[in-house]
């Protein structure tokens, strides 16, 4: 979920309830404002946001654009080709089929397949050069959140380009501050965190080190041999599962913190689960390094995620695995982060991510992010959409995940992006693509075809006291 449109929505949601009367409006949809992203012919990896209004149609597996008037080179100004610009067209077309054939294109059936190859190209122009990952191209999205890029990190592991995952990684790990945590989001080019007055958001000491546990499964490592990479991120690890831990209050969960909803400050499952699956991934991880001192991390991290696991099922699961351990919080669509490929979920979770997914399912066959999500009523939310279809793969529901991404094929731009918002009346709104969609689609595409490994759940050693 890109975090300044949550906000933007939480924002507008409080506006028309300070000035509603019975006699006001509903709040107005959201309009499509990029519908895609082109790359540059002559200049590699410059990525051209595609204005809504734009028609026209990518070389086949490239993200060359040809419109009417040309080729598209430059924001608004299609142009007839030169002979220079022909032989540029030439060699982008043939790096990005390169790029694609090095890898895995899930999917199918040949929509699937289709949504699949966007997807990836896409995500391919959101990485920077330094590793940063545009959230989405607009002014308020074009920053990089550590939520988003761990998912692209996976993703892009996943799909077979584990260096382009290292890259962001790495960008990550010098984000990271000295305490081990992330702001909520960053400046491209490296220049360190937006300060936009919202707080830290602890999730992503869960995101950051499951990314790196999940790029590791791509390097097949022995354990006590990690190699020159994983042991130059293994700091950031580290760093990153201590802050896990400090964060435990005396009940086991996480303090309060903002999540990926972006509109408040308060114990959630939005955070918690992404903290249990990163204390698990760094317990795990923990073998791989070696050496007394990993082997100790890892179980002091391991007894955190038993206590954090012990703690969300006590006070989450009387509610059904609400937003909050107070009742009537309402479903959440980060019921989706407690099964695979985070954790191996029980009958309980079953039920109730069955059970979220009805409710939060709107009229036009999208889900929105919460019961009391505060943004544009009927809209929905393509990231969330998304977790569920990973989920039910996941688990073997394979029929209602082919129903959800048959969902968000068929909610494309005409460029074939993935937007990060639908309309009520079923239209793609915001900005495409959105990279975070974008990823859990391509997971949700693999899970569909074959297993993806959950973070085992490893044996604690001793506990750690707050």
């Amino acid at each position: 979920m890109t975090g300044a449109a949550l906000v933007m929505a939480v924002a507008a949601a409080a506006v028309g309830a300070a000035v509603a009367s019975p006699s006001a409006r509903p709040p107005a949809q959201p309009q499509l404002t990029v519908a895609g992203v082109a790359q540059d012919p002559c200049q590699p990896q410059r990525e051209l946001p595609v204005p809504a209004q734009l028609t026209g149609q990518f070389d086949p597996d490239s993200s060359i654009l040809r419109t009417a008037g040309g080729v598209y080179a430059a924001p608004g100004r299609p142009a007839p080709l030169t002979r220079a610009e022909s032989a540029c067209i030439a060699a982008s077309d043939r790096a990005d089929r390169d790029w694609l054939r090095a890898g895995l294109v899930p999917g199918a059936t040949a929509t699937q397949r289709s949504m699949a190859t966007r997807a990836l190209l896409d995500l391919r122009l959101a990485v920077q050069p330094d590793g940063a990952v545009l959230a989405g191209w607009h002014s308020s999205w074009e920053y990089a959140w550590p939520r988003d890029s761990s998912w692209v990190a996976v993703a892009l592991a996943d799909t077979g380009h584990p260096a382009m995952a290292y890259q962001i990684l790495r960008f990550l790990q010098r984000m990271q501050a000295g305490n081990g945590t992330w702001a909520a989001r960053y400046l491209p080019g490296g220049s360190g965190p937006l300060r936009d007055g919202r707080p830290a958001e602890l999730d992503a000491d869960g995101w950051v080190p499951w990314a790196v546990w999940s790029w590791t499964l791509t390097r097949q490592l022995r354990p006590g041999r990690p190699g020159q990479e994983l042991a130059l991120l293994w700091p950031m690890v580290t760093r990153a599962a201590d802050a896990a831990a400090r964060s435990l209050t005396r009940d086991g969960l996480p303090g309060p913190a903002m999540d990926y909803w972006e509109d408040t400050v308060q114990v959630t499952l939005g955070t918690a689960a992404p903290l249990l699956a990163g204390l698990r991934a760094a317990a795990d991880l923990a073998a791989d390094i070696g050496g007394a001192a990993a082997t100790s991390d890892g179980r002091r991290w391991a007894a955190d995620a038993a206590r954090l696991a012990r703690a969300i099922t006590a006070s989450f699961g009387p509610t059904g695995y609400q937003r909050t351990p107070a009742p009537g919080s309402g479903a959440d669509a980060a019921i989706a982060f407690l099964g695979p490929p985070f954790a191996a979920p029980g009958p309980e979770v079953l039920q109730a991510a069955s059970t979220a997914q009805r409710t939060l399912t709107l009229p036009n066959g999208g889900l929105r992010p919460g019961t009391r999500w505060p943004g544009t009523p009927g809209v929905a939310w393509t990231a969330d959409t998304a977790f569920f279809a990973l989920f039910a793969a996941a688990t073997g529901q394979h029929g209602r995940a082919a129903a959800l991404l048959a969902w968000l094929a068929a909610h494309r731009t005409r460029l074939g992006s993935l937007p990060e918002k639908v309309s009520s009346a079923g239209r793609p709104t915001s900005v495409a693509p959105l990279p975070w969609t974008d990823a859990v689609t391509l997971l949700a595409l693999l899970a569909q075809a074959r297993h993806l490994p959950a973070i085992p759940a490893p044996p604690p050693g001793p506990a750690t006291l707050p």
